[in-house]
């Protein structure tokens, strides 16, 4: 299942966040990477001042347990599979959450 973010506008520069405190229980984020699904639909990391398909990722920022990332652009009328993968724990464990991000011009 994926979770699923508020749409944005091609002109519009929005940060979207995912809280994982529930989720860590009292462990904490040591890193985070983000992927975009490319045309094909396979996962494609990106860093920060990256584009896939024409969704930029501009930034990217984590607290202990919350992970924020700042994206910009992307074509009307497509959604955008973004995976956000944490390390965390002393054991580096690692988990995703897939979000979907819809393209609608305002």
């Amino acid at each position: 299942m994926s979770l699923k973010w508020p749409p944005k506008d091609p002109d519009e520069k929005l940060d979207y966040s995912l809280d994982w405190s529930r989720f860590l229980g009292t462990k904490t984020i040591s890193s985070v990477a983000w992927f975009i699904d490319n045309a094909s639909g396979v996962k494609t990391a990106v860093s920060a001042t990256g584009s896939v398909n024409g969704l930029s990722l501009d930034n990217t920022s984590n607290t202990s347990t919350v992970s924020s990332a700042v994206f910009s652009a992307g074509t009307d009328n497509a959604t955008y599979v973004i995976t956000c993968a944490i390390t965390f724990g002393t054991d580096s464990l690692v988990s995703e959450r897939k979000i979907k991000l819809s393209i609608r011009e305002k």
